[in-house]
Formats: structure tokens, sequence, C-alpha cells
């Protein structure tokens, strides 16, 4: 297969927030959020000041080893390679010159939407441009599961084809912790049924059905799957739904038990950051969850006592405190302290995540202040749009260009309709005619009687309207001459953008893979940015 990239910026897509295009381009206040400049200068200066201690280091490194032994050695003979490349990377964080490139993403199944594969892939290409940057320090790309999620719909289901499949189970709580069971199989069945005539797919398929065997958690399925896919990179996999990961952070915990530390370190910036753009998450009084038992329910503080929502548990404080020092791994971080938490266990120099993430963790800027945390550089990932040869080539023969690919269906007939007529689909001229017309009339009434100038305007107006009226329905006309065409646009559109959404957002990985096999990802691999920003389009096409 060929693979022809071309960029255009994130600006011209019109599907990213002002937040994050100004951010890109360092335009109005955004940078004001954040302590580094998404470049490599300020990637430097994240090295340089990036403090992770030897015992940080100790703990992640002991967890990390346990977990990829814990793996396997079936695993391990079935890709050396792989299992060598983490286990060097395992080694490098011992150093305190090694750092780490980091994404995070809940552990959705089967990847669930594209970019679950986009993010991955930056951090590891992204690492080993920072080593040729930097020589003199040592980059490993991390992949954060984000396990402690709870929200089934969301991370449970995957899209083929239009079609959405979703894991209904009656489990509850944090979706790592959840087993694979009976229905979840059957979705792998329907995935092995849609792979059967896609026979590129087949490699991957068998690695997706040795990871959920009935019985894994999603933990340890994701795990297998993920370092089944990147492994070969010396992609790390780093599950936070650890005891001894959690050890490191209860301080932080206590501090938000007690003083509610993230709730008051993130309204001043709320309020600034309110004031130019959108808000993407408040917060509540006390960022946490409570991990147990197929739940994860919020901690809230009534009066002298901490409660457990939805649920009979309470506690004093000292009780509580009790609790987080015995079993740090039954509390759970939110969005507002999970940003903190991840670079409390992970040395990290650089978060690269989408849109919606950049945007919260530019509310985070002085609750990592309060936590004694360091602030990473955020990167927005890359993201791809995948057209076909046959799509390129009707969209080709429409004469429209790669940008217009992101404009409305509106805006694209208007422009097809408007360069097939030999007739002029404009009354521009006669406008202006019409203007000057009621002008010149309304002087000559005025020198009569005063009073008739308003009602000349009046005429004046309901011409215009007429007029573009009229104009409507000279296009309306004309779109009805080019029906077949206007057809192929919606095709396309749609097919492109499905649910008027990017690719990304909604399709999985297995359509690619399946009729492309692995040089899909290689695709992306080779034409991933690393630091520069910009939205990239790949045309396939046979070789």
């Amino acid at each position: 297969m060929k693979y022809n990239a071309t960029s255009i910026p994130y600006s011209a897509t019109g599907v990213f927030s002002s937040l994050v295009n100004d951010y890109i381009s360092g335009n109005g206040t955004a940078r004001d959020y954040v302590h580094y400049a998404p470049n490599l200068e300020g990637i430097k200066k994240a090295i340089q000041q990036r403090k992770f201690s030897a015992s940080q280091r100790q703990v992640l490194v002991a967890v990390l080893e346990n977990q990829y032994q814990v793996l396997g050695a079936g695993m391990h003979e079935k890709n050396t390679a792989a299992f060598e490349k983490v286990q060097v990377n395992i080694g490098l964080l011992k150093n305190d010159n090694c750092f780490a490139v980091t994404t995070a993403h809940q552990p959705n199944l089967f990847t669930g939407p594209l970019y679950f594969f986009y993010k991955i892939i930056h951090v590891i290409k992204l690492a080993a441009e920072l080593k040729a940057q930097f020589p003199d320090n040592d980059f490993v790309p991390v992949y954060y599961m984000g396990s402690e999620d709870a929200d089934l719909a969301e991370v449970g289901s995957y899209c083929i084809d239009g079609a959405n499949h979703q894991w209904k189970t009656k489990q509850t709580g944090a979706i790592g912790r959840m087993l694979v069971d009976d229905h979840l199989l059957q979705l792998l069945q329907n995935l092995e049924g849609y792979w059967t005539i896609k026979p590129d797919g087949r490699e991957a398929l068998a690695i997706i059905k040795a990871a959920y065997k009935k019985g894994n958690t999603i933990n340890e399925a994701s795990l297998q799957m993920v370092h089944s896919f990147f492994g070969q990179y010396g992609l790390l996999v780093v599950q936070p739904d650890d005891a001894k990961l959690k050890s490191l952070f209860t301080e932080v915990m206590q501090k938000e038990l007690t003083t509610q530390l993230s709730h008051t370190a993130i309204q001043p910036t709320l309020k600034s950051l309110s004031e130019n753009y959108h808000v993407q998450s408040e917060g509540r009084d006390i960022n946490l969850f409570y991990l147990k038992d197929g739940y994860r329910n919020r901690i809230q503080k009534t009066g002298e006592l901490f409660s457990v929502v939805d649920t009979n548990i309470q506690f004093t404080q000292a009780e509580i405190i009790q609790e987080l020092q015995a079993h740090p791994d039954r509390f759970s971080p939110n969005v507002i302290l999970r940003g903190a938490y991840q670079e409390t266990i992970i040395p990290s120099v650089v978060f690269v995540g989408g849109g919606g993430e950049l945007a919260y963790w530019m509310e985070l800027k002085n609750v990592f202040a309060q936590a004694g945390v360091n602030y990473p550089v955020l990167l927005l990932r890359n993201s791809f749009l995948f057209i076909n040869e046959k799509q390129t080539k009707y969209w080709a023969s429409l004469e429209f260009n790669t940008k217009a690919l992101f404009d409305s269906i509106q805006v694209l007939e208007l422009a097809f309709v408007k360069k097939q007529s030999v007739e002029n689909l404009a009354l521009t001229e006669h406008i202006a005619s019409l203007t000057d017309l009621y002008k010149a009339i309304q002087q000559d009434v005025i020198k009569i009687d005063s009073s008739l100038g308003d009602h000349a305007l009046n005429l004046s107006v309901q011409a215009h309207k007429k007029l573009a009226l009229l104009e409507k329905k000279m296009i309306r006309a004309e779109k009805r001459k080019q029906h077949t065409s206007l057809a192929r646009i919606h095709s396309i559109k749609s097919e492109l953008f499905p649910d008027n959404n990017l690719q990304e957002r909604v399709e999985n990985f297995s359509k690619w893979v399946g009729d492309y096999g692995w040089s899909w990802v290689e695709a992306i691999l080779n034409n991933s940015n690393s630091v520069d920003a910009s939205f990239t389009i790949i045309h396939v096409s046979k070789d």
C-alpha cells in the first residue's frame, strides 16, 4: 500500500476549540495556563526542572517489573524482542536522566476509537525524536491506563462500519477491575465474524482473542493486548490502580480530604479561564472516589463525617485517614486530581492528550503547584483522516481540494453548483442596482414629504427579501440538475465523518488493519508529527 500524507492547520478543520487553537498558535491567553511552551525549548526547560526522586523511581520500576512478570513467560516466548525492549526501558527508568513521554486513555474495549492508536503512536515517535534532540537523556514512551474509569457506556463499546457494539454486563465499578464475561466473548465473536473477510487483520484478531480470555480482568486483557501491539516499540503500560503506586500519592490525597486542596487551588484559574474560554470541568469539593467491591463512588463531607455517595459507608476524619494509610488502593482521584497522580508516579516531561484533555489540564496548573507535583509540557495528540483510493478519486472529480473535506455539506453544495452552472446564480449586481435605485427614489420622495422616506425604505427591504428568495430558488433548481454529484458529496462526507464526527472519534482500528494490515500502523508512525501540530490527511492507494 502507498500512503500519501498532507497536513492542514488544526484551526482549518473547524472542529477544535478556540482554547486549543490559541494554545497551538500562541495567540490569546491560552499559554498563560501552562508552565512550558509546546515546543522543543519548552521540553528542554521541562527536562531541566523535572524532579522525580530515587524512591519514586524504585517503586515505579518494581511495579512495572512485577506487572510484566505476571504477564507471563508465554508472551515472552511469542515475542522475545518486544519483551527485551520493554525490559530495557524499565531499566532506564532507574536512572535520573530518564524521563517519560506519556499519554493516557481508558482501557477501551478492543481499543475503542481510532485515536487510542494515534495517542500511543505519537508518544512512541516523540520519545525516539527527543532522544535524538537531547542525547544526554533517555526517553521512554508510556501509556497510562485509565483503568479506574467507570463510564461503561463510553469505554465498553466499539464501532465498525457505522454499527456500534456495546458490552452489556451487570458488573459495576472500575472498568479495569471487571472480568471478561460471556457477553464480551460474544462481542469478540462478532468481531471475528467481521474479520473473516478481512484476511490482513488475522494477526491483530489473534492478539485480541488471546488477551480477552474469560475470567481475565479488563486490566489484564488491555495490558496484554497493548503490549502485543506496541511492545515491539518499547512502549511501557502503567496500570495506576495499584496500592504501591498510590502510596506515593497518599500525602496529597490526605490533604484533599482534610483541606479540599484541589477545589481551593482551581478556583482562581476557573475564574480567569472562563473570561475567554469554555471551562472543561469544575470538579467538586473533594475530588476523590472510594473504590471497592464493584463500585467507585464519590466521597463527600457533611459536617464532621465523610460519606461514600449512594452507599451506607461513613467515616470520621480519623477513620478515613486510617483507611487511606492502610488501603491507598481504595481511593481513586477524579479528573481534577488524576493528572497530579499520574505525574507523581511517572517522571514525564511531556503529556500528549486530545483537545478535551488539554483543556482540563490547563485548569490544573495551580493544583499541581499546591500538590507539589511537576507540571509537564502539554502537546496536542496527532489527528489523522484516512481516505481510500475510491474516495480520493471521487473527491477529485468534484474539483475540491483536501482542505475542503472539512467544509459543511451546505458550503460544499453551494460551491459545487456555482462552479458547475454556466449561469450566474448570484443576483449580486442586480441587488446592488436595486439598492442604488431605491436610494434615489428615497431622496426624491423626501423632497415631497419627509414621512415618505420610511415608506420607500420599507419597499427597498421587501424588494431585497424577494430577490434573496429568488436567488435561493435559482440555487435549488441548479442543485436538482446536479443531483448525482451532490449525492456523491453527501456519500463521501458521511463515510469520512461518521455521525458528523471525526473519523478518529468513532471508528475502530479493525476496519483499517483488516483492509491494509499492519502497514496502516506503520503509516501512522511514519507520518506522525512529534512536536509540530497539524491535522494529517492520508490518502491510501495500492502500490
